[in-house]
């Protein structure tokens, strides 16, 4: 395990100083003071802010992209964390496998719901439109570890370590009935502001790309 936890860091050196892996082969996506590798879309980009180290979604709807050089923002199997807090009343969401987008709500990839008091029934680390979880597992106004591994075609979410959900594809035609996305393939991460009442933060962003 040691030995090819070394590998993979000097492969990810090797490929960029911006890219170096701590000892567990985590890379961090966010420095905690700047937007740095990180897009927004055109419309409402206000929505996102930078306060005490961490990004902040507050605003009219946006979202924030990964666009820097890790893994050249093209992601297909890894492990992802990032803590997250939410203020009451608040809804967002983390993207996987999606594409960059001007406006509107992203169309390529899944969303992991970050909703721990707001009014729509499906709650935090649930897949949007898939797989519902209808209790939160986090709450408001604390930190709580947001984890999620893509392998192959299961995604599973987990909440402070412990599992929260776990979808399949092969199980699409059971449980997929989104209105919008795609199927899993590859594509970056995106943090989303979901409406002006909605305050969300988000820090410690970091990711371990997993053997495609």
């Amino acid at each position: 395990m040691k030995h090819s936890t070394s590998i993979l860091i000097l492969v990810l050196i090797a490929a960029g100083p911006v890219m170096a892996a701590d000892e567990g082969g985590w890379i961090s996506l966010f420095d905690g003071k700047s937007l740095d590798g990180w897009k927004s879309s055109e419309e409402n980009s206000d929505s996102f802010k930078l306060e005490d180290g961490a990004i902040v979604a507050h605003g009219p709807r946006a979202h924030l992209f990964y666009d820097g050089p890790v893994k050249n923002h093209d992601f297909k199997n890894f492990d992802f964390k990032a803590d997250v807090m939410t203020a009451p009343g608040s809804n967002s969401g983390i993207y996987i496998h999606t594409k960059w987008q001007k406006e509107d709500w992203p169309n390529a990839g899944y969303e992991a719901q970050v909703n721990n008091t707001q009014g729509d029934p499906q709650k935090t680390a649930g897949l949007y439109d898939v797989v519902k979880v209808l209790e939160a597992p986090a709450k408001d106004n604390e930190w709580f570890e947001y984890e999620i591994i893509v392998n192959g075609k299961t995604v599973t979410t987990k909440i402070n370590g412990k599992t929260a959900a776990v979808y399949d594809e092969k199980d699409k035609e059971k449980l997929d009935h989104r209105s919008r996305g795609s199927d899993l393939s590859s594509g970056t991460f995106a943090l989303q502001a979901h409406d002006p009442k909605s305050k969300v933060c988000f820090k410690n962003i970091r990711v371990k790309p997993l053997p495609d």
